[in-house]
């Protein structure tokens, strides 16, 4: 009885772990040369306007080169509360259905020649690097002339993208710009896990559960070993 608590206890620690381990340091400052440390990124993955503003800067900013291979343009519209028709309107090229994965709307052929190598799928850039990371990585570009597209970045050094939400910060200011920034990374995180949200209340519950059932094997247990001495 004692190693089944045991047991648990430690699952649940080593899981909590984990998930507070996010994906590690943030790059070297090029001022001071010492390590960055992420900025913590606001993911609420309950605030649906979060999530749809996210989406419209992904969808503006982002799916020219960037896929979602692994979201469909029908489950983000179902679990963002946003209506069929508006994103077939304003969300899709006249090519794709809105039952196919979101692609990037550029040939990576093309793409590869101009960058180098084709930009990566984004679906699960979340849980491989963090939310933090790319919090921070869409925060820290900077001007720097020797590079090709004239910026670099203090979280992705010598990175190939250009900063592509530069006008977009410039149209908003660094305030507002921030928490624009904020809804991208909130969305990009519910797109790398759909049922997130769902799967901790169920797992919530799937805890509970076994507390509960634990009093009935105890008393069970006790009572199967009453007689042995």
């Amino acid at each position: 009885m004692k190693k089944l608590l045991l047991s648990l206890i430690l699952t649940m620690s080593a899981a909590t772990t984990a998930q507070a381990a996010g994906g590690g340091g943030c790059g070297m400052n090029p001022a001071t040369q010492e390590p960055y440390e992420c900025s913590t990124a606001p993911v609420r993955l309950t605030d649906k306007a979060s999530l749809q503003r996210g989406a419209a800067v992904f969808m503006n900013y982002c799916a020219g080169c960037h896929s979602l291979k692994y979201l469909r343009y029908e489950r983000m519209a179902t679990d963002l509360a946003i209506p069929n028709e508006l994103v077939e309107k304003y969300m899709m090229f006249t090519t794709d259905k809105i039952g196919d994965g979101i692609t990037a709307k550029i040939d990576p052929k093309m793409q590869a020649k101009w960058f180098g190598n084709a930009p990566p799928d984004l679906s699960l850039t979340a849980r491989l690097r963090s939310p933090d990371w790319i919090y921070t990585f869409l925060l820290t570009f900077y001007e720097d002339p020797n590079r090709p597209w004239g910026v670099n970045n203090i979280t992705f050094k010598d990175v190939a993208m250009p900063h592509v939400l530069h006008n977009l910060q410039q149209d908003l200011g660094d305030d507002e710009y921030r928490e624009r920034v904020g809804d991208l990374t909130n969305f990009l995180t519910y797109a790398a896990e759909p049922i997130a949200h769902q799967r901790k209340i169920y797992g919530f519950f799937v805890i509970l559960f076994l507390l509960v059932l634990l009093i009935p094997v105890w008393l069970l247990n006790k009572e199967y070993w009453k007689d042995v001495k």
